[in-house]
């Protein structure tokens, strides 16, 4: 008995390690295809993807020895299927066979990548999953729809992680504007993603339907299962679905292999993912662009993308409800700190757009952006839209305007601008003339930069080209510049003479731009002048 069972084993171990070119084929299930299309997450350039992935890659490390693909028996790959702790089916057939071999080999780097990705997105897909009682190998759903690149949009148009069309996703709840998508945000998008595929599998209760479903859409789905004549096995239906359906359950089932034997196929994860970083959300009630986050904070650009990805335009549009703003931890609390400060850092630079115009059409232009500041207005308790209005001279429907208020309902402590000064920026390192009159403020306990700057009406880098800053730190008692003015000049007596100059007594530069332009618009009439007509012309012009 005993050396029955060594012969088993002996056998098992020379099949695992058999070469492809050299098995001999057991009996796999029948399907045959050679007219599927992949998916397009695995037609992806790898260049494009690591574009689209933002890795840092510069402290690359392998836990594993890297080296040539294993081609393995039929036998290995079903059994490694079948004894997966799965509660779907995960078949082997031929056509499965040919993505487990795509991924082990041709696209074994992206696969590479995708590894280091999972140690991000893996854990977070799976408690959604598991929080409404779902299967946890869904998780590799997102491999081939997008190949995790939260960025990804199809030919079709279907965006984010879980590839979500447009009115699917408004359906499951997902913003999406032209500053916002929460199809490209990984936590809405994957919680939208769980609640799709349960109400699916109320549907037809099988998964692998589900999947199919889930690719080319209920409709597709429940037309393959008339025209087999009411069955709803998958691969009974499987060549009445649109082609690249096909493929799909097999690129699915094949994805659970590879991430779960990649080892045995001399595979490593490219690096090993910052999964120690510890993440947190902090709610932004204000309209704010990324990089004035990333230059007061200091923290990088690239990583504040690729953690909110959901902001289209690098800008988060606060205006009329909080967005979450998924930041380091211990960026967090600066963040809560410097609030202000960041606001206002270099603001008329990112945010051009007018709230109101009106003063043009009054003649007043007295809140046109571009060369002024705004003057803001903490909410006190007990204050209303209408009493604010009336203490700053403005009327209700300004106030309404400015702030991009639809009712009259605000919160205490939220900050509403109540007006504008003009505030002429500095040219980058203006040396401070003897006639110049300063007027100084000294910093107090609790102050910062921002701080300082909104309650003067002026701007952070106006403060720090008056001062000398090369940062926004400051110390309690110095003394700060905020606001500078000329001195009177003493009147002039209108004894000068008004010199006005013609165009005949501009530059020799200029003139000769003019003659040039002059003769060429002469020339160009068509008309037969001798050279010395239009130079004569010309003089008289």
């Amino acid at each position: 008995m005993r050396s029955v069972f060594l012969l088993i084993t002996a056998g098992l171990f020379f099949f695992e390690t058999l070469p492809a070119q050299h098995n001999q084929a057991l009996p796999i299930d029948s399907i045959s295809d050679d007219a599927i299309l992949y998916p397009e997450s695995m037609t992806e350039q790898l260049s494009d993807l690591l574009e689209a992935w933002q890795l840092d890659l510069q402290d690359v490390e392998a836990d594993c020895k890297r080296g040539q693909n294993v081609f393995l028996h039929d036998s290995v790959y079903t059994s490694r299927l079948h004894s997966m702790p799965s509660e779907m089916e995960l078949s082997y057939n031929s056509v499965v066979k040919k993505y487990i071999e795509m991924y082990a080999d041709r696209k074994r780097e992206q696969v590479s990548y995708m590894l280091a990705l999972g140690d991000y997105y893996f854990p977070m897909f799976e408690q959604a999953l598991d929080a409404q009682g779902l299967p946890l190998e869904l998780k590799y759903l997102p491999v081939i729809e997008s190949a995790l690149n939260p960025v990804a949009v199809s030919r079709a148009g279907a965006t984010g992680l879980w590839q979500f069309m447009l009115r699917t996703g408004k359906g499951y709840g997902l913003e999406v504007s032209s500053l916002v998508d929460e199809r490209r945000d990984p936590h809405k998008s994957t919680e939208a993603a769980v609640r799709y595929l349960k109400d699916l599998y109320a549907i037809y209760g099988d998964w692998n339907l589900v999947i199919a479903a889930y690719n080319c859409g209920p409709g597709n789905v429940n037309k393959a299962i008339a025209r087999s004549g009411g069955k709803r096995d998958y691969w009974q239906i499987y060549h009445r679905l649109p082609r690249e359906t096909r493929g799909y359950v097999p690129a699915f089932i094949a994805a659970n292999y590879i991430m779960n034997h990649y080892s045995d196929h001399n595979i490593c994860p490219a690096h090993p993912y910052n999964t120690a970083m510890s993440l947190d959300t902090v709610q932004v009630n204000e309209r704010i662009h990324l990089e004035q986050v990333a230059a007061v904070l200091d923290i990088a650009v690239g990583e504040l993308r690729r953690l909110n990805p959901q902001f289209r335009k690098d800008v988060i549009p606060g205006d009329f409800k909080a967005y979450s703003l998924v930041l380091p931890s211990e960026k967090v609390y600066a963040f809560i700190d410097k609030a202000v400060e960041i606001n206002e850092f270099k603001r008329s630079e990112y945010f051009t757009h007018r709230s109101n115009t009106d003063g043009y059409l009054s003649g007043n232009e007295s809140l046109s952006s571009g060369n002024g500041v705004n003057v803001y207005y903490r909410v006190k308790k007990g204050d209303n839209l209408s009493t604010i209005a009336r203490k700053n001279g403005i009327s209700l429907s300004q106030l309404k305007s400015w702030n991009g208020l639809k009712s009259s309902r605000i919160g205490i402590g939220k900050q509403l601008i109540v007006g504008q000064r003009e505030a002429m920026e500095p040219e980058k390192n203006a040396q401070i003339n003897a006639n110049t009159v300063s007027q100084y403020y000294r910093v107090k306990k609790g102050d910062t930069l921002g701080k300082i700057a909104q309650e003067n009406g002026v701007n952070v880098s106006q403060l720090q080209s008056w001062n000398g800053l090369q940062s926004t730190r400051i110390g309690v008692g110095d003394q700060l510049i905020v606001e500078m003015k000329e001195a009177a000049e003493p009147a002039v007596p209108q004894t000068e003479k008004t010199v006005e100059y013609s165009r005949a007594e501009t530059s020799e530069e200029g003139s000769s731009i003019i003659s040039s332009y002059l003769k060429d618009q002469i020339e160009k009439t068509g008309e037969n002048h001798s050279s010395e007509e239009i130079d004569d012309r010309i003089g008289k012009e």
